[in-house]
């Protein structure tokens, strides 16, 4: 049986994030659900941490607290009273699904919740995410991605944002083009292909159109 059902896990999710929120949470467990099993994953210990992997992202605001970390934690208290081992397996995959973060999946679960994760970071929902983003930060539509800035360590919190140094453009750069060959498991990187070529397609468009040489 399930560890905890879609229903009980909405209930530990904030409204009003069309970022993070419940929607973009069922996203990554339809592309879970295609995944895992052709991966040979505990569905049981997959399906549950992908419920939860972002439980804590609401907690995230100081440019400090990993929400993985703290959702490992969270995850742990709510799904207290099932076995042991499987809400150990849960805690680990939610623990290391973060992109930003130095610490690769340790067991098969954590693989495919990190790449159905960055599966709904790409593509059309990818850009749409981004654009999301940007309006809940106020960032521009465009701007000139200056020499460096993708390959930079890490951004500093929302500062970037509030400075007026990212855009969806920027997120691009920095971040969704670098997704497909982040991917650990071989059905999530042949679902990659066409979402990332998609995102070229749009972005060189983009600033095609903003130059005026359409």
């Amino acid at each position: 049986p399930a560890m905890i059902s879609v229903s009980q896990a909405r209930a530990h999710y904030p409204d009003g994030d069309p970022v993070h929120g419940f929607a973009h949470v069922l996203r990554v467990l339809s592309l879970a659900q295609q995944i895992g099993p052709k991966e040979g994953a505990d569905m049981v210990v997959l399906e549950a941490a992908v419920l939860l992997h972002d439980v804590a992202r609401a907690q995230e605001v100081d440019g400090v607290t990993c929400h993985a970390q703290m959702g490992a934690q969270r995850a742990r208290q709510i799904l207290a009273g099932h076995p042991l081992a499987q809400v150990e397996a849960v805690a680990e995959a939610i623990r290391t699904h973060r992109f930003r973060e130095a610490l690769p999946p340790t067991t098969l679960e954590g693989r495919i919740l990190y790449d159905a994760d960055k599966l709904d970071a790409m593509g059309a929902m990818g850009i749409a995410r981004a654009y999301a983003m940007a309006g809940q930060t106020g960032q521009e539509l465009w701007a000139e991605v200056k020499e460096g800035y993708a390959t930079r360590e890490r951004l500093v919190g929302r500062g970037d944002s509030v400075r007026g140094e990212h855009t969806p453009v920027h997120e691009f750069a920095f971040k969704l083009v670098k997704l497909r060959d982040t991917l650990f498991t071989a059905t999530a990187r042949q679902m990659a292909e066409d979402r990332h070529d998609f995102m070229h397609q749009f972005f060189d468009r983009l600033s095609l159109e903003v130059r005026g040489e359409l």
